[in-house]
């Protein structure tokens, strides 16, 4: 099944297309269960980190219930509380099947009608949380498609699984999408990225990535063990490396660099937090600059 493409590209996509790497933001919104307050003051930071991270050539993510925990909505505060503030093609919301279809297909209308141009329409885990109201992210975005066809589409791949796999899925006319984010990764997996880059050329794989990579904080040994049910961990290499001295920042832009040998020209980085994110994004950037 092949489907037809979005009637305008997004501002994202064409930059997702230019060769100049790219380092791009994702953030969680506030937890659904916190007080008023509580609420209230990480938006008041997620919008401040926000408005500073799109100043920048920086694209930011914003994440849809992450690993199965209840979120808020990501768009409503995107329009509700930015307004104007922030150029809305450098902001690029997830969406998740954890819904039932009509939410989704609302979604897209409500994004859209905002000004939204880009969504990342994902599965979402199945170990928690309400059960997806589609089986496969791929079925969901040929709904929305048809429902919102002005808006730009992207999926999911994960190098750590058979590049040849991952690639036919990206090939296949029925993946609907123009983009596609990748599983974290890191410098202690850059061979399975190499892998997957080099398959991908091979395929004549034209879809542009941006490839996960995690700001580890720390070492913390039940941290790493928790992360691990959602991603492979390389929790003695990381451990090494705090424990030589390296700052979370070098770690992090050390993977940047690996990913970028390998053929990963753009990439996202995850667990930034919101009151910090602007100022951990740029210490990882000077890391990477200073190599």
């Amino acid at each position: 099944m092949v489907t037809p493409e979005p009637e305008r590209q997004s501002r994202f996509l064409d930059r997702l297309r230019q060769p100049e790497p790219l380092v791009a933001a994702e953030l969680r919104p506030p937890p659904a269960d916190l007080s008023s307050a509580d609420g209230m003051e990480s938006w008041i930071d997620l919008h401040h980190a926000l408005r500073r991270l799109v100043r920048r050539d920086t694209a930011v993510f914003l994440t849809d219930d992450a690993i199965g925990e209840r979120e808020e909505e990501n768009l409503r505060h995107l329009v509700t509380n930015l307004a104007g503030d922030v150029p809305k093609q450098r902001l690029v919301p997830f969406l998740t099947c954890k819904h039932p279809l009509s939410y989704c297909l609302r979604y897209a209308d409500r994004a859209a009608s905002q000004g939204i141009e880009a969504l990342v329409v994902l599965g979402g885990d199945t170990t928690a949380g309400p059960p997806r109201c589609l089986p496969h992210a791929f079925l969901l975005r040929q709904e929305i498609r048809r429902r919102v066809p002005g808006l730009t589409l992207g999926g999911w791949t994960n190098p750590h699984r058979d590049p040849a796999e991952q690639v036919r899925f990206l090939l296949d006319g029925a993946f609907t999408g123009e983009f596609y984010l990748s599983q974290v990764v890191s410098h202690h997996s850059a061979r399975r990225v190499e892998a997957f880059v080099r398959e991908a050329l091979r395929r004549g794989l034209e879809l542009p990535g941006v490839f996960g990579v995690f700001y580890y904080r720390s070492a913390n040994p039940s941290t790493l063990s928790a992360l691990s049910r959602f991603f492979p961990v390389p929790a003695e290499e990381v451990t090494r490396e705090f424990q030589r001295g390296d700052t979370a920042e070098e770690i992090c832009a050390r993977s940047i660099r690996a990913l970028r040998a390998a053929g990963a020209r753009h990439v996202y980085v995850s667990n930034l937090g919101h009151r910090r994110a602007p100022e951990r994004l740029e210490g990882i950037l000077e890391a990477l600059g200073a190599d």
